[in-house]
């Protein structure tokens, strides 16, 4: 196995092409890299540390900026802003049916048209959470920058920090390889792991050796877990009626229809952060304008989000609700079964139409609950690891381990896509 995985590395690196995409793509990711350590004026460093080590919730989406939130750099929101631009346009499939047919129906103009509309709607998204969060870092006394211009300044900056990242993203996944979006978030996920070891090791002590022990297990158990369940699927047999082809018989060809467990992949955890925050940045913008209420609604909303109970239950609801969701969002059994039915294909036993339709459906459901499941354990991980340990400077964040495994294994997997290209 390891002389085929370096005879496919040889072969990768000997191609030109495939060895120009592999630089391009190293390369964007430096560039990442680089603009999450340019930080944006007036930040005041030991309340910036402090306000992080107290909010549990903010450390959580520090990890989608691979560490650019804790540092307040200029690119100190990540894709996400996009991310959430694009989970809207998905949602507004359900609502609009011009949005519907243009992603389904009018082929590869139609879906250039979907994406150019998420990025526009990205610019408004990403100036609202810059003027959210850095009202509450102002708020907090985090940033001292002087007065409404230090302000619009900083939030042209950082809303200009996330465009950035889009445009970067998308040239990863046109002149590189793999998605570019996911790979920027891959990146910021692994460069907080160096920091996290040296801190843990120079913190360890004698007496907490077995619990580093228990975390290192969970860490193992949590990585193979998330390889299988990424992987996991549900195969419906799919079979072909026989067709005549002038004077010959065709036979009938038979195949499955896969189910994937994570059908939704992330995207619901992601989901259900956005809507944790939102109001936190509503109240932060309304503070900020100086409304009595606004401000008890806030402080009670952030011991809420530093509850790790509270907290923790509400997060497992809403990614266990959003995947369901989300999967009944991207996954129609009505639009399976009607493929199906006009390319002659059946499922063996069912009737083809409204049966198949309720079939498909219902196995999509019964294969959607362990997964809502395993995806809200994964979301709350980082809580259940520190209570179990004890250990708070190294957090085995689920998510970010989910997105990790699922990136890399779609990275492995188109490498090895294009050398087999070359090799035929």
């Amino acid at each position: 196995m390891l002389s085929q995985f370096s005879r496919k590395l040889k072969l990768a690196f000997g191609d030109t092409e495939i060895r120009n995409r592999i630089l391009f793509l190293a390369a964007a990711l430096a560039l990442f890299r680089f603009l999450a350590a340019i930080p944006i004026p007036g930040v005041n460093r030991a309340a910036l540390a402090q306000f992080f080590a107290s909010n549990q919730f903010l450390g959580l989406l520090n990890i989608f900026s691979g560490g650019g939130l804790s540092r307040l750099s200029i690119v100190m929101l990540g894709v996400g802003p996009y991310i959430t631009a694009s989970i809207i346009m998905q949602l507004a499939t359900i609502i609009f049916p011009q949005v519907k047919n243009a992603y389904f129906e009018e082929g590869e103009a139609g879906r250039t048209r979907f994406i150019q509309w998420s990025r526009l709607l990205t610019i408004p998204i990403a100036v609202l959470q810059a003027i959210g969060f850095l009202l509450l870092l102002q708020g907090q006394g985090v940033i001292t920058a002087g007065g409404p211009v230090g302000l619009i300044t900083n939030i042209a900056l950082v809303a200009a920090g996330s465009m950035l990242l889009m445009w970067i993203g998308e040239l990863v996944t046109e002149f590189g390889i793999g998605n570019g979006v996911s790979l920027i978030i891959f990146a910021g996920i692994m460069a907080r792991v160096p920091s996290g070891i040296s801190q843990t090791l120079f913190a360890a002590t004698a007496q907490q050796i077995p619990a580093y022990l228990a975390f290192i297990a969970l860490a193992l158990v949590m990585t193979y877990a998330v390889v299988v369940v990424s992987d996991a699927e549900r195969s419906i047999p799919i079979a072909y009626a026989r067709a005549v082809r002038g004077a010959a018989m065709q036979q009938g060809a038979a195949t499955y229809l896969p189910i994937r467990l994570l059908q939704a992949g992330v995207i619901p955890i992601i989901f259900a952060l956005s809507l944790l925050l939102l109001p936190q940045m509503a109240l932060s913008m309304l503070s900020g304008l100086h409304f009595a209420f606004a401000q008890g609604a806030s402080l009670w909303y952030s011991a809420f989000l530093a509850d790790p109970w509270e907290y923790g239950s509400v997060y497992f609801l809403l990614v266990v609700l959003f995947t369901y969701f989300y999967t009944a969002v991207t996954f129609e059994p009505s639009r399976v079964a009607e493929n199906l039915q006009k390319s002659g294909a059946f499922v063996p036993g069912v009737r083809p139409g409204r049966e198949t339709e309720s079939y498909i459906g219902a196995v999509v459901n019964r294969v959607t609950l362990p997964g809502a499941v395993f995806l809200g354990l994964i979301a709350v991980a980082p809580s259940i690891i520190q209570g179990l340990t004890g250990i708070t400077t190294l957090v085995l964040g689920g998510t970010a381990l989910l997105i990790a495994v699922q990136v890399a294994l779609d990275l492995a997997q188109k490498i090895d896509a294009q050398v087999s290209l070359r090799e035929y």
